[in-house]
């Protein structure tokens, strides 16, 4: 019963060790999941000050961050993003991208030439061969090699 009676008398300071933790990871993955988080960690906290016992505290807190993960997130996540571009980028802009079959190309080898200037070592999707200036598009990329598949356009 000692144990216990230690516990809870030193119950605030591993919440603000929570609350703590939980920042520092939200600052590295900007999702807002942690600060969710460390938000049911200030109720438990708070519950803590107020004097309830320590399965109290862990019942408030996990309610809250669970409440919080799924109603005040997706709004914050929505306003946080409703100004950005919504142009795809990098390796998601090539998907579907039109080219030309540069060399042959096989379930190995070949090359292509896409409408955006770009030339890739270039891999035929489903392995059937594609012959040099038939018209491509992309259908995923894996490392530095195109897939491709014909197109009739």
């Amino acid at each position: 019963m000692d144990f216990i009676a230690g516990i809870e008398q030193w119950a605030w300071i591993g919440w603000l060790v929570l609350i703590a933790l939980f920042l520092v990871i939200e600052m590295m993955t900007l999702d807002f999941t942690f600060l969710m988080l460390s938000f049911g960690s200030v109720l438990g906290l708070v519950s803590d000050l107020v004097g309830l016992p320590i399965w109290a505290q862990v019942i408030i807190a996990a309610a809250a961050a669970a409440l919080f993960i799924f109603f005040l997130r997706p709004p914050l996540l929505h306003r946080l993003r409703r100004g950005e571009d919504p142009t795809k980028s990098n390796v998601a802009a090539l998907i579907d991208l039109r080219g030309t079959a540069l060399q042959d190309i096989t379930a190995v080898s070949g090359q292509v030439k896409l409408s955006n200037g770009d030339t890739w070592t270039a891999r035929s999707l489903d392995g059937t061969p594609i012959i040099q200036g038939s018209r491509v598009a992309v259908a995923e990329i894996n490392g530095a090699t195109a897939i491709v598949r014909p197109v009739t356009e």
